[in-house]
């Protein structure tokens, strides 16, 4: 029994192994890219700075988080913006390091950790946008 066992660990061990070897350590951005949302969180960061909805609305990918009762400007101001930039939010946004990485469709993004909460920032055709607010767990 104990070698069956051993034997079925050992497989398991063999099959993972190409899986976590295939799995990047540290992505990093290139300079090009960096330079593009560094310009890009330069324009969110002042917007917050001055609690301009509008302008971080024009910053947001519609319809937010693929929410059909947030797929216009005007929307997202209402329903999301009084919530998830509150003073304490808007603060560490601007103050808050960013950091990169692809997600499973290989999409460049940067995340900025406030609390229990995280902003993500995604590269869009369109550029840098503000794409998801998400539980930091």
């Amino acid at each position: 029994m104990q070698f069956l066992l051993r034997v079925m660990l050992a497989t398991a061990l063999v099959n993972l192994a190409p899986a976590v070897a295939a799995t990047p350590k540290n992505a990093v951005a290139s300079p090009a890219l960096q330079k593009e949302f560094n310009d890009f969180i330069e324009k969110f960061r002042a917007a917050l700075r001055t609690n301009d909805s509008a302008a971080v609305a024009s910053m947001t990918r519609l319809p937010f988080m693929n929410d059909s009762g947030i797929r216009a400007a005007a929307q997202f101001r209402a329903k999301t913006y009084p919530t998830s930039f509150t003073a304490k939010n808007r603060a560490c946004i601007q103050r808050g390091k960013a950091f990169y990485d692809r997600d499973q469709e290989n999409n460049d993004y940067y995340s900025v950790f406030c609390g229990q909460l995280i902003f993500v920032f995604t590269r869009t055709p369109a550029g840098f946008l503000f794409t998801d607010v998400g539980v930091n767990d």
